[in-house]
């Protein structure tokens, strides 16, 4: 069941409940999400439709990681579906940690003109819902993420899709594809997290920085689940302004690619701002499914023989995730497996430059779309 969004009504169990933030600085909620996420999809030139997809409830205590809480309220999964031509293979976007499907503003008008893109909010992460966070071991946090999703995509009604997952969303694509590979019909995988263990081989400065004082404290804080959001949450009225500093540096000053314009800016920061400052959920995951230095508890490397969906990864040239983690799972797949570098891009290489990354895409689906592209672009590196 899909329950279409309109500019009026945008709540999920209350159209005016706030999330309750200690202590509540700067006013945040559903709405703000919401209201922040229609700003920075403006720039965006492809109509949308914006829904709320209920995959369901359980009673208090459920057995279901997802449905535990005080309350039987239902779940909804945040989704932007965009306008595309008849036929187009559909495209299903899932975003990182710390992130939220607005994260891919720059590349839903050209995607759009190729594929059905719909992109979704993770279950506690952006304008989905925000349960409380129960789990207690890696293998119920990835259910968390993997059955929420599979509902969703009961709910849509969809099956034969291309999936892509960026970072952490990128390890979720993965788990999900391994579950149910029937629904897949290709995999990309952009800078995935997951692919290395804390057993592999690490920087010997990385090795020496957890042997000092500080290295000890942040170890603490991750086995803590103190989590990168909490800061800004504490930073109260000076969290917008620590939002903004990280993003015009990361986007801007320090961008090896295509720099976001100040609109771009302005309407990220405060998107990000606000996802970031809300109700605590699905980022409590960090700590169940990496360990300090985000080494992945269950690395996606083990699994790459059980492989079943072809799978493009897709790494930018500064990014730091090691690209060799795929060069490894390659040598055990037993599926098509491609590795494609984008050039003047870091982790992010879908915003620090976006028409290599399309490129890359449509290189990667070239056997879904007509004309079918045969030859690697120009200035991508296949590695």
């Amino acid at each position: 069941m899909a329950e279409e969004i309109s500019k009026n009504d945008v709540g999920l169990t209350s159209k005016t409940k706030s999330f309750r933030l200690w202590p509540r600085w700067i006013p945040t909620s559903v709405d703000h999400i919401i209201a922040a996420e229609k700003r920075l999809l403006s720039v965006v030139k492809t109509g949308y439709v914006q829904e709320h997809v209920n995959i369901g409830s359980g009673p208090p205590g459920s057995k279901v990681t997802w449905f535990r809480s005080s309350s039987n309220e239902p779940r909804f999964i945040n989704t932007v579906t965009f306008d595309s031509k008849p036929d187009s293979p559909t495209l299903v976007m899932i975003h990182g940690y710390a992130a939220s499907q607005g994260f891919f503003f720059r590349n839903f008008d050209v995607l759009a003109s190729r594929f059905r893109v719909i992109a979704v909010d993770q279950l506690g992460w952006g304008g989905s819902s925000r349960p409380d966070f129960t789990c207690k071991s890696t293998e119920e946090t990835e259910a968390w993420f993997i059955d929420s999703f599979e509902e969703w995509r009961k709910a849509k009604n969809l099956s034969n899709f291309i999936l892509l997952g960026h970072s952490f969303g990128g390890y979720v694509a993965s788990k999900y594809a391994l579950k149910h590979p029937e629904h897949v019909q290709h995999l990309i995988l952009v800078g995935p997290a997951g692919f290395s263990s804390e057993s592999d081989a690490k920087p010997e400065w990385f090795t020496k920085f957890r042997s000092t004082w500080k290295g000890a404290v942040l170890n603490h804080l991750w086995e803590s689940n103190f989590t990168p959001q909490k800061i800004i949450r504490g930073l109260g009225p000076l969290g917008p302004n620590i939002v903004r500093r990280y993003t015009s540096a990361r986007f801007g000053t320090h961008s090896t690619g295509e720099i976001l314009t100040e609109e771009e800016s302005t309407l990220l920061t405060d998107y990000v701002y606000h996802t970031l400052a809300a109700k605590a959920s699905g980022e409590l995951c960090l700590k169940y499914i990496f360990s300090f230095g985000a080494f992945a508890r269950m690395p996606l490397l083990l699994s790459a023989s059980e492989w079943k969906v072809p799978t493009t990864f897709i790494y930018g040239f500064q990014d730091w995730m090691n690209y060799e983690g795929a060069r490894e799972a390659r040598k055990h797949m037993k599926v098509p497996c491609e590795i494609i570098r984008v050039p003047q891009a870091g982790h992010f290489a879908f915003i620090d430059n976006p028409t290599a990354f399309h490129s890359a895409v449509f290189y990667a689906c070239r056997r879904f779309l007509t004309p079918n592209n045969e030859s690697l672009p120009e200035g991508l590196t296949s590695a």
